[in-house]
């Protein structure tokens, strides 16, 4: 166990980012368990709090195990090993409309009034509660990367190190606090890990943008 609670590991993160206190940056959460932590970091560091929407594509019979991800613009990652384990063409094509229709409603629910910020030219942070495969990070990385940040950093508490290996050409900075050597589930590393609701997360971004 390292961390008490996603709090917990949202201050320890804000502390390892405070080199970016006064560059007001833009602190993207993903949704739904990196929220809390990441408007604890936006207030650290007095910057803007969002999401970025993306959403794992699950294994067929598996929904747990990320065969891909896939972002709110519609591009897609796929991991080496889908097909092999069932995720055929067919199968991607109807699982990738189901998680598109999810990142939908989301935003709608999440930021009714508005589109996502703009990220062009500021220091943007993604944030997540852990890195188990990083696919989720990766079509993140991916979508933000397109709308060309000035900096672009990935912030996890945990992470397995093979993921962190993966993500790091998609970033120009990994902050990190523990990479175990045999990671096994992100949640293993926090004493309480509840799940998040939306409620919390429309609260989190109502506050934050009225701050």
């Amino acid at each position: 166990m390292r961390f008490r609670d996603r709090l917990d590991a949202g201050r320890s993160l804000a502390l390892a980012l405070d080199k970016y206190r006064g560059a007001n940056p833009l602190v993207l959460a993903i949704p739904r368990g990196a929220v809390p932590m990441g408007a604890l970091i936006a207030t650290a560091l007095g910057g803007q709090l969002d999401v970025v929407l993306v959403r794992k594509l699950g294994a067929p019979f598996n929904p747990e195990l990320a065969v891909g991800s896939v972002e709110e613009g519609g591009w897609s990652y796929l991991a080496p090993y889908a097909e092999r384990i069932g995720a055929d063409t067919t199968y991607l094509e109807q699982e990738t409309a189901e998680q598109m229709e999810v990142i939908r409603r989301r935003r709608a629910l999440y930021t009714p009034k508005r589109g996502p910020y703009d990220v062009e030219g500021r220091v943007v942070i993604i944030v997540d509660d852990g890195l188990a495969t990083g696919a989720s990070m990766k079509a993140a990385l991916h979508a933000v990367r397109q709308r060309h940040p000035k900096r672009l950093i990935c912030a996890v508490p945990v992470a397995a190190p093979d993921s962190l290996d993966d993500i790091r050409p998609l970033t120009d900075e990994i902050v990190c606090l523990y990479a175990p050597q045999g990671f096994r589930a992100v949640g293993m590393y926090y004493a309480d890990f509840p799940q998040v609701e939306d409620a919390e997360v429309r609260a989190a971004l109502a506050h934050q943008a009225a701050a």
